[in-house]
């Protein structure tokens, strides 16, 4: 099933952010047995760069995420650590 996330969460975040880079990575086995993980739903994190994150705060930027994964939030993740950087930042 992680694999079937993974696919679900990079065909969104890609769709919406169109990111330059995109690096998903499934955490969920750093926290098992936290009352959290018990629902199934799992832990990731996610470095995303875009070009729409250009003169946007940080704040901000997740929140395009959050909004980018729409019902997987509620449905497929549980956690979610973000890194989100507009081009001229990542190198």
């Amino acid at each position: 099933m992680s694999t079937e996330r993974l696919e679900k969460i990079r065909t969104c975040l890609t769709r919406e952010l169109q990111p330059e880079h995109l690096q998903i990575d499934d955490e969920s086995h750093l926290h098992v047995g936290h009352a959290g993980a018990k629902d199934g739903r799992g832990h990731f994190f996610v470095q995303v760069v875009s070009a729409g994150f250009a003169g946007i705060r940080p704040l901000q930027r997740h929140r395009m995420v959050y909004q980018a994964l729409g019902e997987l939030m509620q449905t497929d993740i549980h956690a979610l650590r973000i890194e989100a950087y507009a081009e001229d930042e990542f190198d």
